[in-house]
């Protein structure tokens, strides 16, 4: 139970601002109670996907703080260009390091509605930890 806990506080501290490597944590917890891999999965999506939508959260809150200008700076460019090109669609990609979490901030600094771009989420990072489980299941089996 405690390896439940951890890897749905792990997944969700990873998916914030704040560095953290939730793949590392399921892989480890994976092979330490291999049973336990759609507990593990479910727990890994939900909470990485609960710390995305605090960060669109955040994103949302921002744009009372930040005007359009700040927004146009380097560092937010390649996010808001694919949010821009790819709408919703664009927040599959949430999982991906560093610029995952942008697209999370700018989902909600733009307004997306969050159901669907939470359902995105969702998706992206069910699909990035069921990858993860199928491989290490596979490395288990041979």
């Amino acid at each position: 139970m405690t390896s439940l806990w951890l890897m749905f506080s792990g997944a969700f501290l990873a998916a914030t601002l704040l560095p953290g490597g939730s793949e590392v944590l399921l892989v480890a917890l994976l092979n330490q109670t291999p049973s336990l891999w759609f507990e593990l999965l479910i727990l890994a999506t939900i909470g990485n996907t609960l710390g995305a939508i605090t960060s669109y959260g955040l994103g949302r809150a921002g744009r009372l703080a930040k005007n359009p200008q700040d927004i146009q700076r380097r560092q937010y460019r390649y996010a808001l260009a694919w949010i821009e090109k790819y709408g919703m669609w664009a927040l599959l990609l949430s999982w991906l390091p560093i610029i995952g979490d942008l697209l999370c901030l700018l989902a909600g600094w733009l307004k997306i509605p969050i159901l669907p771009a939470s359902l995105f989420m969702f998706m992206g990072k069910l699909l990035r930890y069921s990858v993860i489980v199928l491989l290490m299941t596979y490395t288990f089996e041979y």
